[in-house]
């Protein structure tokens, strides 16, 4: 499975790429406003900060709906660098705007998934990510997890290279049960990369270790 993180945040991403699991990055334009960072140029340039920070994935979200707008801001994103994937959202427009985008080579991700037949369409249009949101649907009392199930039956099927992007991850267990169904990515806030690595037994392990080996010392 592949490890993005879903932040803005310079120094996060850093962190988590020094960690050296980091594939790529999604960021949106709420968690840019977050980042206190606002205006086309200093956006565009901030996208350029993330890419020299990570050699992988990087979405870079739309702000149109409509077709023209789409095409015309994704192609100045993907022009900006080479790892930039230009997220477009599950709407009419945003589906015919990646099959423009698939047949000029450029890389997409189909955010605000939430239904199978969303995401059916989104493969069929060539998108290079879907992009479910499984806790935005646990918050509505639906299964996140059976969405992912469906949707990799169905990749599986018909062999759509789609990779599924699971998106809106909350805690470590999303995490492992993404990974369980097949999943083909994570993307995930620091907070949740670092849980990954908890378990109140390597914590009482690791101290017991380190007092037997304080008690050699002093022999």
């Amino acid at each position: 499975m592949k490890f993005f993180i879903d932040t803005a945040s310079l120094s996060q991403i850093k962190e988590a790429n020094d960690l050296g699991v980091l594939d790529g990055v999604t960021t949106n334009p709420s968690l840019m406003a977050k980042e206190g960072i606002t205006g086309e140029q200093n956006i565009i340039q901030h996208y350029l900060d993330i890419c020299r920070i990570v050699d992988g994935d990087v979405s870079a979200e739309v702000i149109s709906t409509d077709f023209k707008n789409i095409i015309s801001e994704g192609e100045k994103l993907a022009g900006l660098h080479k790892n930039i994937v230009v997220k477009v959202p599950m709407i009419k427009e945003g589906v015919k705007a990646i099959k423009y985008f698939s047949e000029k080579g450029i890389k997409t991700n189909c955010t605000l998934v939430f239904s199978a037949s969303q995401a059916m369409l989104a493969a069929k249009a060539g998108a290079t990510y879907v992009s479910p949101f499984i806790g935005r649907l646990d918050d509505v009392s639906t299964d996140g997890y059976e969405l992912i199930k469906s949707m990799r039956l169905i990749f599986n099927n018909y062999k759509f290279k789609t990779q599924i992007l699971a998106a809106s991850i909350r805690h470590p267990m999303h995490v492992v049960k993404c990974a369980e169904i097949g999943a083909d990515v994570a993307t995930c806030p620091l907070s949740t990369i670092l849980a990954l690595l908890k378990h109140p037994l390597t914590d009482i392990g690791l101290a017991q270790f380190l007092a037997d080996h304080a008690k050699g010392e002093k022999k």
